[in-house]
C-alpha cells in the first residue's frame, strides 16, 4: 500500500457544561461531500486604522507633498544656531492638478540651520544598523548657495541618523540619499535642515527603510507583509471596503490615480477620519503610494488571486449615499472594462502595455471582480445590471462578486439576496459583525442553501467581544473560538462558501478606529491575534475534498456546543479534521477513522489557554499561538484529551 500522509486538524466548541464521557464521532474518510475551493480563505484589505500609509506602506514621512486640507499639517518649523528664514506653501493648481501644493523656503541667515522636521506615523520606527533612503523633489534659483542637511532625531532629541546633499538643478530634479541609524527608537521624527542663504522649492519629501517586502525601493513594511504571507491566502481582496465608496463620489476610491509615477497620485482624505467621534484621526488621508499595482504584485508573490472591488456609482450609504445618475454611469462601467484590460490584456491593449510599462509584462490573471462593496436597495440593483452585462458581454469568464448588504439578514439582504438569485448572479457577498453567540448559532447557516444557487464569499467577519462597532471590542481566545465554529459550517458547505475573509486586517496600536482587528502593529512590531491562528491553521489545512464527520448520523454543527468538519488533501494525500473546545472542561474524544488506515503516532498543534479572555499584545505577542507535541494512535481510533478553551490540530499517517 501506498504511504498516506493523514493530517487531522481537530476542532472542538462546547461552551456548556459537560460530562467526561467519551464522545464518538466517525470520519468516512472514503465519502466525497464537496470540493473545497482554492480560494477557500483569504485576505480582505482596507485602508482603516492606518493599514496603509503609517502601516503597511512603509513610507515614514507623513504629508510628504502637502497636499492635506492643512497642507503643513505633520510638519513644524524649526531653527538653531542663528539660522532664520521663512516657509510659503505656494499653489500650482493649474499646472499640476494632482499635486498641486509645494513649499517655498527662503532661508534668510547665512549662519545657522532652518527647515522643519515631520512628526512620521505618530512617530517613525527606526531600526539601529537599517540603511535609510532619503529623496525629495526640488529646484532652486540660480544664486541660491542651500544645502540639505537630513537627521533623524529620537524621541530625546538625539541625532540618531544624518545625511547631506546640494541640490543644483533649476527645474524639479530628485535627489537621494542614504544613511545609516545609529538606534532604535520608535516615536523618532525627520529634521530637514536648510543651510545656506537662498531659496529653494520641495516637494515629495520621502524617507523609507532600506529593507522593505522583496526589498523594493519605496515598498512594502515586511514584517506586515510577511504575517499575510505566513496565512498563505487563496485571495487578496482590495482595497476595501468603504473607501471603494467613499464618504462622498469626490473621494470615492479611483484605481486610474492610484498607478504610475508616485508624485501624480492625487492624494484624498481618507473616509475614515472623522467615522467615529470617540476615535477620530483628523490626519488620516491616503497617498496611494500603495495602489493598484502593488496589490497587484503582493497577492502574486504571496500566492493569492487578486479580487479587486469597485465603485458602482454610489458613495457609502452611511454616509453621503450619493448616487451617480444612470445616464453618467458609463464611465464607472469603463473603469471597470479597464481594469480587467489592465489586469490580463496583452501588450497590444492600451492598458495591458500600461501594465507592462510598469514593469510586469506578463497578465495578473485576473478572475473576479467586485461590483460596489456594501451597497443596498433598488439603486444598488439597477446600477449591477449595467456593470454585469457590460463586463459580461467583453469578459464572459470574469467572475462578479455581488454586495448582499451591510448585514447578516433583515430587508435589505433579503431583497439582494433573492433578486441576485434570480438574476443568476455568480457569488454573493455576506458580511457578519455580530458576537460570539451569533457565530455559534449560524454554523447551520449553510447547511440549506441552494446548491445550485449563486456561490457565497463571507466578505467579512469577526465576533465582536462587546458589541459591533464598540471601541472595547478585544480580539479574545472567547471570539477566535467562535469564529472556528462558524468556520466548520463554512467549510463544511464548501460547495456552496467558495471564499471567507476576516475583517479588518491591520490597525495601529496608536491610530486605529476599529477593532477587533487580525494583526495589531507599531512602528517597530506588529503580532497575530487569536484569531489570526485560527484563520492561519484553517488557510494552511484547507484541503481539496469535504468528507463526513458525524455523530451517530448528524453533522457535529452544535449539539452540546460541538462543532466540526472533516476533509481531504488529495494533492498530499491528507484527511484534515477541525474540532474546538471553548468550554471550561476538558473533553474526551474518539475519532473512529473509515476508509483509511493510519500508523500510530500523531503530531498534535494545540492553540488554548485556561482564560477564554486572554489576548496576545506588542509585549506577549504569542501568548496564544500554536504549540506542537505528540500523539500515540491505537488501530484506527483517535482518541484524546481537548482542554478548556482550545483549538486542535492532529496529522497521522497511514500505514
Amino acid at each position: 500500500m501506498k504511504r498516506i500522509v493523514v493530517l487531522f486538524a481537530l476542532t472542538f466548541v462546547c461552551f456548556a457544561a459537560v460530562s467526561q464521557d467519551e464522545k464518538n464521532y466517525t470520519v468516512l474518510a472514503n465519502q466525497i461531500k464537496a470540493q473545497v475551493s482554492p480560494t477557500m480563505y483569504g485576505i480582505f484589505f482596507e485602508d482603516i486604522n492606518m493599514a496603509a500609509d503609517g502601516g503597511v506602506y512603509a513610507e515614514l514621512v507623513k504629508n510628504r507633498s502637502f497636499e492635506f486640507n492643512t497642507p503643513l499639517a505633520g510638519w513644524q518649523q524649526q531653527q538653531k544656531n542663528g539660522g532664520a528664514g521663512k516657509i510659503r506653501v505656494v499653489n500650482r493648481n493649474d499646472e499640476r492638478p494632482e499635486n498641486p501644493h509645494i513649499i517655498k523656503v527662503n532661508v534668510t541667515s547665512p549662519v545657522g540651520y532652518f527647515g522643519l522636521s515631520n512628526e512620521g506615523f505618530r512617530g517613525m520606527g527606526i531600526k539601529k544598523g537599517e540603511t535609510y533612503s532619503f529623496s525629495v523633489m526640488a529646484r532652486k534659483p540660480l544664486k541660491s548657495n542651500t544645502t540639505i542637511v537630513v537627521e533623524l532625531h529620537s524621541a530625546k532629541g538625539q541625532v540618531i541618523g544624518k545625511a547631506q546633499l546640494t541640490p543644483l538643478a533649476t527645474s524639479w530634479q530628485k535627489y537621494n540619499i542614504k544613511f545609516v541609524a545609529s538606534a532604535t527608537e520608535s516615536k523618532a521624527s525627520l529634521f530637514v535642515w536648510l543651510k545656506g542663504k537662498g531659496a529653494i522649492d520641495l516637494d515629495m519629501v520621502s524617507l523609507f527603510p532600506g529593507h522593505t517586502w522583496k526589498n523594493r525601493p519605496g515598498g512594502l513594511r515586511a514584517d506586515l507583509v510577511q504575517k499575510l504571507a505566513d496565512l498563505k491566502p487563496g485571495f487578496l481582496r482590495f482595497p476595501g471596503g468603504c473607501i471603494v465608496e467613499g464618504r462622498d463620489l469626490a473621494n470615492r476610491y479611483q484605481w486610474k490615480k492610484s498607478i504610475g509615477d508616485i508624485d501624480k497620485r492625487e492624494n484624498i482624505v481618507n473616509r475614515w477620519n472623522t467615522e467615529f467621534g470617540h476615535r477620530l484621526t483628523p490626519d488620516y488621508y491616503q497617498t496611494f503610494g500603495l495602489g493598484f499595482m502593488e496589490y497587484f504584485l503582493t497577492a502574486e508573490d504571496i500566492g493569492a488571486t487578486p479580487l479587486p472591488i469597485l465603485n458602482c456609482g454610489m458613495a457609502c450609504q452611511f454616509n453621503t449615499g450619493q448616487l451617480v445618475a444612470m445616464d453618467k454611469l458609463d464611465p464607472y462601467v469603463q473603469d471597470a472594462l479597464d481594469l480587467i484590460e489592465f489586469a490580463n490584456g496583452g501588450l497590444d491593449t492600451k492598458w495591458g502595455k500600461l501594465r507592462a510599462g510598469l514593469g510586469h509584462p506578463k497578465p495578473f490573471n485576473l478572475k473576479m471582480l467586485g461590483v460596489g462593496n456594501e451597497q443596498w436597495g433598488e439603486q444598488y440593483i439597477e446600477r449591477w445590471k449595467i456593470f454585469t452585462k457590460a463586463i459580461k458581454d467583453k469578459y464572459p469568464d470574469i467572475k462578479i462578486i455581488s454586495s448582499v448588504g451591510p448585514f447578516a439578514g433583515g430587508k435589505e439582504f433579503d431583497l439582494l439576496n433573492k433578486t441576485f438569485r434570480e438574476l443568476n448572479a455568480d457569488i454573493l457577498d455576506e458580511h457578519y459583525y455580530n458576537g460570539p453567540k451569533w457565530f455559534l448559532e449560524n454554523a447551520k447557516r449553510y447547511d440549506k442553501y441552494d446548491r445550485k444557487g449563486p456561490k457565497i464569499f463571507a466578505g467579512e467577519y469577526a465576533a465582536q467581544s462587546v458589541t459591533t462597532g464598540s471601541p472595547d471590542n478585544k480580539n479574545t481566545l472567547e471570539c477566535a473560538l467562535a469564529e472556528a465554529a462558524f468556520m466548520t459550517g463554512l467549510e463544511r458547505n464548501a460547495d456552496v462558501v467558495t471564499m471567507a475573509s476576516y475583517a479588518p486586517l491591520f490597525a495601529h496600536v496608536d491610530a486605529w478606529q476599529w477593532t477587533p482587528d487580525l494583526i495589531w502593529f507599531d512602528n517597530l512590531r506588529s503580532y497575530g491575534t487569536p484569531n489570526y491562528y485560527v484563520q492561519q491553521l484553517f488557510s494552511l489545512n484547507k484541503g481539496t475534498d469535504v468528507v463526513p464527520l458525524l455523530e451517530g448520523a448528524e453533522m457535529v454543527s452544535g449539539k452540546d456546543g460541538c462543532y466540526a468538519t472533516a476533509c481531504l488533501d488529495k494533492n498530499k494525500k491528507e484527511l484534515i479534521v477541525k474540532f474546538v473546545n471553548s468550554g471550561a472542561k476538558s473533553q474526551s474524544v474518539v475519532f473512529n477513522i473509515e476508509g483509511m488506515d493510519i500508523k500510530s503516532k500523531a503530531t498534535v498543534t494545540s492553540l488554548g489557554h485556561t482564560d477564554k479572555t486572554v489576548v496576545n499584545s506588542l509585549d506577549k505577542p504569542r501568548a496564544i499561538s500554536p504549540v506542537d507535541s505528540t500523539l500515540t494512535v491505537n488501530g484506527k481510533a483517535v482518541k484524546l484529551t481537548v482542554e478548556p478553551y482550545t483549538f486542535k490540530v492532529i496529522k497521522l499517517k497511514s500505514i
